[in-house]
């Protein structure tokens, strides 16, 4: 590995190590097969959603399209992140250019930003469905989902690209040496030898505005959506809604939980070691990945009812 240079240095790194857990470098080949695990359990339960909302036609409405939208985002970020997170904890694959480097950054902030985006959707999804029953389909269409979803994957292209770019500018030149598993901003930021207080500015900016943006309109759809909710003379039917939007709301709260607190923690327990920081990276990052299809599976009866019959009719 590459020691620190000098600041005058005129070395410029193109490619980087990434050393995933830096504290346990001697242990950090048992961490493959736990994280190999993982990224293989959610792989599976995922895809075992979306293939039962594929492949019945009672679950082809937008919900259940939201929903499994919601869970190849898992997919996609799990595999944005893992496969180089057991590569770095290998001692002979853990080398990555500069370029892969950026484009893993990219994905990983687009597909964390996408993934509260859809939230969003999905909560605009049951206020008309709850506020507007009767006007449900015709508010509601395939064209409009697939707006929303156009906007939201537009949205977050613009909020990550800002944040890559400037990054793309930075002459690396302090070590090549990522003490990361992946290609996490201000772990790549460290390695710097430049002013780079516009980096840190515009990422944590955007990072702010959309968390208080998405905490904003999220509160008040679900508030109006509860208020509504209440209101429904049948039991059954208030039930059923407030089953399926406690759904979305413990959803919402894993989501956000994993990613404030490692925001939290990243910024005020500055004396923690890089691992614990690493930790918590791999919690918002993959814990959401693993506890939503579970949550959608577990809790929304028409899924739920599919599965058992998919699990009965192969015996299991």
């Amino acid at each position: 590995m590459s020691q620190w240079s000098n600041r005058s240095s005129n070395v410029s790194y193109t490619s980087f190590l990434l050393v995933g857990f830096p504290g346990l470098q001697e242990a950090r080949r048992l961490l493959v097969l736990p994280f190999l695990g993982l990224y293989l359990v959610i792989i599976s339960v995922n895809a075992l959603i979306i293939h039962t909302v594929a492949t019945q036609r009672s679950l082809h409405q937008p919900m259940y399209a939201l929903i499994a939208l919601l869970l190849a985002v898992n997919i996609c970020t799990a595999t944005t992140v893992v496969p180089t997170m057991l590569l770095s904890l290998s001692a002979h694959f853990n080398r990555i250019s500069l370029a892969h480097c950026l484009v893993q950054m990219f994905c990983i902030y687009f597909f964390v930003i996408f993934d509260c985006n859809i939230l969003l959707v999905m909560a605009l999804d049951r206020y008309v469905a709850i506020c507007y029953p009767l006007r449900y389909p015709e508010i509601v269409t395939a064209h409009l989902l697939t707006g929303l979803v156009g906007m939201s994957a537009a949205w977050s292209t613009c909020n990550v690209t800002p944040v890559v770019f400037l990054a793309s500018q930075v002459r690396f030149c302090r070590s090549d040496v990522i003490r990361h598993f992946a290609c996490e901003h201000m772990a790549l930021m460290k390695l710097s030898c430049g002013d780079i207080s516009l980096n840190k500015t515009v990422g944590l900016t955007l990072r702010i505005l959309n968390r208080v943006l998405d905490l904003l309109l999220l509160s008040a759809s679900y508030s109006r959506i509860i208020h509504a909710a209440f209101r429904i003379s049948s039991a059954g039917a208030r039930s059923k809604a407030l089953n399926t939007c406690g759904s979305h709301l413990l959803v919402i709260f894993t989501v956000y939980f994993f990613t404030i607190t490692s925001s939290i923690v990243y910024r005020v327990a500055r004396t923690a070691s890089q691992d614990v920081h690493n930790l918590l990276s791999a919690f918002y990052l993959l814990l959401p990945c693993l506890i939503n299809p579970i949550i959608y599976g577990a809790r929304i009866k028409e899924i739920r009812q599919h599965l058992v019959r998919l699990f009965q009719g192969i015996g299991v």
